[in-house]
């Protein structure tokens, strides 16, 4: 999968820099006569480690490569935003994230809900019985619903200061991820079929099966490199890596976002784009009991932000 491997090259490459820089040229603390300036564009006071609210409300405009698994049926789904929004009426999202920093210390958390129906178009059936296919009568053959939620805490490793107004900086990161996905494809089940025996519900009018509410936990580690090219103009870059067979066996994440804000008295509004890449697996029963998910969600941020 190309998303799959681009996105854990980039997660790679962000630790090994940020590692590199974090270990590179240790000088004591009292030879750096510079001090850093606050990370927000605009303070309220001049203490140094005041602290600094960062709040974003946000659009992902996901696709989604992978495959589920509902009642022992798999299918895969491969699809960007603009065809799941050409072939479906079902999408819905709320999206927002926290930040706030105190010094070198902070802690963040960012909340994703959404809903996705993909066309039968998108959706492939792997494992296919007699009798058994994708409806194409019902207005989305699979639809999805996911709540992502992460929280954590950041701690800055090392700062460099560029020229006045600009800096470079590397954060460590700590946290947890919550999932919760449920998933519904929408079937048509001959007559002559046993649908109970392949544990698939019958509607009134189609048949479905369903993933139940997958519920887990990955811990997660990362690291984020930040680069102020001035107090307006801002560049973040983060990789982290979870699961460890405590939730998922293996999760990864890797976010681009470029920010410009506008300064007024106390606090500055902005614009974020970006580029965000998230996958997970996890997979729970067997036989007709089986539901999973092992996907990428990627697909470009757009959101504004206020900081204070």
């Amino acid at each position: 999968m190309n998303v799959l491997s681009s996105a854990l090259q980039a997660s790679a490459t962000i630790f090994a820099f940020g590692l590199a820089l974090a270990l590179a040229d240790a000088r004591p603390a009292a030879a750096d006569s510079t001090p850093s300036p606050p990370d927000t564009a605009t303070q309220a006071s001049d203490d140094p480690d005041a602290w600094r609210f960062q709040t974003v409300a946000y659009g992902w405009l996901m696709g989604v490569s992978g495959n589920m698994t509902a009642r022992g049926q798999t299918f895969d789904v491969n699809a960007n935003f603009l065809q799941i929004v050409d072939k479906s009426d079902s999408v819905a999202a709320l999206m927002g994230y926290f930040e706030a920093n105190k010094g070198k210390v902070g802690f963040y958390t960012d909340a994703v809900w959404t809903k996705l129906g993909f066309d039968r178009s998108l959706v492939a059936y792997r494992n296919p019985l007699p009798g058994v296919q994708v409806s194409a009568n019902a207005n989305a053959a699979l639809t999805t619903t996911m709540t992502i939620v992460e929280a954590g805490g950041l701690y800055e490793l090392k700062r460099w200061q560029n020229a006045p107004g600009s800096f470079t900086a590397v954060d460590a990161l700590l946290g947890f991820r919550y999932w919760n996905i449920s998933a519904a494809l929408n079937l048509d089940v001959a007559a002559s079929v046993d649908a109970a025996s392949l544990g698939i519900e019958r509607g009134r009018t189609f048949s479905f099966a369903g993933t139940g509410g997958l519920d887990w936990v990955d811990p997660l580690l990362g690291l984020r490199l930040r680069h102020q090219f001035t107090p307006s103009q801002h560049l973040m870059v983060r990789g982290d890596i979870g699961g460890f067979g405590l939730g998922s066996p293996f999760a990864w994440q890797a976010v681009g976002v470029y920010s410009y804000s506008w300064q007024f008295s106390g606090y500055a509004l902005g614009g974020v784009l970006g580029y965000r890449a998230l996958r997970a697996n996890y997979v729970t029963g067997t036989g007709i009991n089986a539901a999973g998910f092992d996907a990428v969600l990627h697909g470009p941020l757009i959101g504004l932000s206020v900081k204070f």
